[in-house]
C-alpha cells in the first residue's frame, strides 16, 4: 500500500505533505531528520494520512494537496471525517 499523508508541528502549526510506498520507513526518517524541511520545521506529528493501492494515485494525492496552497483546506480535511489517524 502507498500513501499520502500531512505531518505538523504542534507549536507553529505549519504543515508538511508527503507520499510514500513505506508511511512507518517514511515517519521513522522524518523523526531522525533525514528530510530538511521536516528537520527545519520538527515536524514528525502525524495528523492525516490516506491509502492508495500505488505510489501514482498516492503523489497525485500529495499535488492535489499542496495545490490548494492553504492551511485552512489542511485544517479542514484533518478534521473531517475522512481523517484517519
Amino acid at each position: 500500500m502507498c500513501w499520502a499523508y500531512i505531518l505538523q508541528n504542534k507549536e507553529t502549526g505549519r504543515f508538511y505533505v508527503g507520499s510514500t510506498n513505506n508511511l512507518e520507513r517514511r515517519l521513522n526518517q522524518h523523526k531522525r531528520s533525514y528530510t530538511r524541511t521536516t528537520r527545519v520545521l520538527e515536524t514528525t506529528e502525524l495528523v492525516y494520512k490516506e491509502e492508495f493501492d500505488n505510489i501514482d494515485k498516492a503523489r497525485l494525492r500529495e499535488r492535489q494537496i499542496k495545490l490548494y496552497k492553504g492551511a485552512k483546506y489542511i485544517k479542514w480535511l484533518i478534521s473531517g471525517p475522512v481523517a484517519q489517524r
